[in-house]
């Protein structure tokens, strides 16, 4: 991880809209299941062909699209994989507030910056929720 362990072991790895810069990706290489087990990497995918790294600025605030709606993360991890059926996946290790990781394809999140006023509803809204429990 780095120079940002102690902020991350402070809080648990979480971030609000102030502090999401600091979280530290996993960039420059695709990620080995030793990366994940070390806490470097979110994910790690076996049985793909013509792994790569995705070219992009990381971290980065995304609006990731799932199941129960629209939730606030930060991309820390980014690689294009050729899966058994022959499809190009683009893939992304996210960040979400309360410090957890999730996997999440390209297209289902919407790149935006920290000034969007959507994520930083969305993060805040987190962050209460947390404090809550």
């Amino acid at each position: 991880m780095g120079q940002n362990d102690d902020a991350l072991d402070e809080d648990g790895g979480g971030f609000d809209v102030d502090d999401w810069s600091r979280l530290t990706p996993f960039a420059g290489a695709v990620a080995t299941l030793d990366d994940v087990q070390a806490g470097k990497a979110v994910f790690a995918l076996g049985d793909t062909e013509e792994a790569r790294v995705i070219d992009m600025e990381l971290p980065q605030p995304v609006i990731w699209w799932e199941e129960d709606g629209e939730q606030a993360a930060v991309m820390v991890q980014a690689e294009a994989h050729v899966g058994p059926d022959g499809d190009l996946m683009e893939v992304l290790g996210l960040i979400l507030p309360d410090g957890g990781g999730a996997v999440a394809l390209l297209d289902d999140v919407d790149l935006v910056d920290d000034t969007d006023p959507t994520w930083r509803d969305l993060v805040a809204r987190a962050v209460d929720m947390d404090g809550e429990d």
